[in-house]
């Protein structure tokens, strides 16, 4: 498999732009709040960006969704603050972050959808 340098570089500068952007607002909301923030904002844009890729240009979904929506969104950040908080907490972080998540990209593709034309 050839990789093309562009999408190398949309990648490698969009990500640079999402880890600051999540840097930003971690900044604004520090600890698992931050994080859940910054994760349930990310999907919602996600499922904006599945419904516009296909009319977008061809390194859009590779700056876009994995450089900066992947720099943006943190597992790593997502599972620490879940060990810090430990217990029937951590237990309903992991989940109330799932169901978010997938909630917000879910609701975005369907707003998307119908804003879209």
């Amino acid at each position: 498999m050839r990789t093309e340098p562009r999408a190398v570089a949309a990648v490698a500068l969009g990500g640079g732009l999402g880890g600051l952007a999540r840097f930003g607002l971690s900044s604004l909301v520090p600890g698992p709040w931050g994080t859940l923030l910054v994760n349930v904002s990310g999907c919602a844009l996600i499922g904006v960006l599945m419904v516009l890729a296909p009319r977008l240009h061809p390194l859009a979904r590779p700056f876009l969704g994995v450089g900066v929506l992947g720099g943006y969104t943190t597992f790593s950040g997502y599972a620490v603050d879940a060990v810090r908080l430990g217990g029937l907490a951590a237990v309903a972080y992991l989940v109330a972050t799932l169901l978010l998540a997938l909630g917000a990209t879910f609701a975005a593709m369907a707003v998307t959808r119908r804003v879209s034309p």
